[in-house]
């Protein structure tokens, strides 16, 4: 199912969750150990996918796109701060020093 890479995971679970683990693996032809990697797996597979996913409305997607398209005009505070990014990036200005 999973190779070995040497990495372990330990934890201490009740009697009843060991046997009801246990039920399930045995249903699904694993060990307890394989069936708790590939649950845990497809759990953090869905919990990374739905943390990096964004759904809008379609309201908010048409402001979204009307945003990109006509941007509101640059101020002050923006131009400075791209200032300090060029300058950080270029290392001419070091990461704590604000420019007056």
């Amino acid at each position: 199912m999973l190779a070995q890479t040497g990495k372990r995971i330990t934890t201490r679970v009740t009697g009843h969750v060991q046997d009801k683990l246990q039920m399930a693996a045995d249903l699904v032809g694993a060990t307890v150990n394989q069936f708790v990697v590939q649950a845990a797996l497809e759990k953090a597979e869905k919990v990374i996918e739905s943390e990096s996913t964004m759904v809008l409305s379609r309201r908010e997607s048409l402001r979204l796109l009307e945003l990109i398209e006509n941007p509101p005009p640059r101020n002050v505070k923006f131009l400075q701060a791209m200032a300090r990014y060029q300058g950080m990036k270029n290392n001419d200005l070091p990461a704590t020093e604000q420019p007056a």
